[in-house]
């Protein structure tokens, strides 16, 4: 039987510690590689495939935040799940974490026997959302698309253009074959739809527009 691979990205060498003596209790459990940053949790994610990322919310000053990290893992890694730590229960930032991608969220006063439960639902493809953050999610994106709609009148016929195809769920570089214009400038192009619309992520976008093509 394979191992479950691990990542523990926290910036207190202190927690990783007693996450790894923790987790390395389970002989099913292998903590491949450990990041003090978001940007070492990025490159060590792409460079060790692993299969669970524990990742601290609240990481130190850098190019990318917890949120921001756990957003670029979920869209190029998408087999590798996300489980982002906690210190204390902020709704929002947990909000935040779940649209961009992550399985759940575990306070770092979580008992042992919880941790190893949380590790092992998610590498099976289980979710830890309780009903309480599914429905604020749910309201999120409410809300979300409410906005959206009235900011899509700013697209240019362009950007309109290549929301489609995202709603299609092509890549960057399909899309450039497309629309006949380089993979750079797709993905400008794909920057400038999102902060227009006020999402996080294309799959936000793809999701918006294949809904609202549903109630017309």
């Amino acid at each position: 039987m394979s191992k479950v691979k691990i990542i523990l990205a926290d910036d207190h060498g202190v927690v990783r510690v007693g996450l790894v003596t923790l987790l390395e209790q389970k002989s099913e459990f292998e903590v491949v590689a450990q990041a003090s940053s978001a940007n070492e949790a990025i490159k060590k994610t792409e460079e060790y495939q692993p299969d669970v990322v524990l990742l601290d919310i609240k990481m130190p000053p850098g190019d990318y935040s917890g949120i921001d990290a756990c957003r670029r893992i979920c869209n190029n890694q998408p087999n590798v799940e996300v489980i982002m730590l906690s210190s204390y229960k902020d709704d929002e930032a947990i909000v935040k974490s779940i649209m961009a991608g992550a399985s759940g969220y575990v306070l770092k006063e979580i008992n042992n026997k919880e941790l190893i439960t949380a590790v092992e639902k998610v590498s099976r493809g289980e979710s830890l959302l309780d009903p309480k953050v599914t429905k604020k999610v749910l309201q999120h994106m409410r809300k979300s698309e409410n906005e959206a709609d009235q900011d899509d009148e700013k697209l240019t016929d362009k950007e309109r253009e290549i929301l489609e195809f995202l709603s299609e769920g092509l890549t960057n570089r399909k899309i450039a074959k497309k629309v006949n214009l380089t993979e750079k400038t797709v993905r400008n192009y794909v920057s400038n739809i999102l902060k227009k619309l006020d999402f996080d992520n294309r799959v936000e976008a793809a999701t918006y527009i294949t809904k609202k093509k549903m109630r017309k």
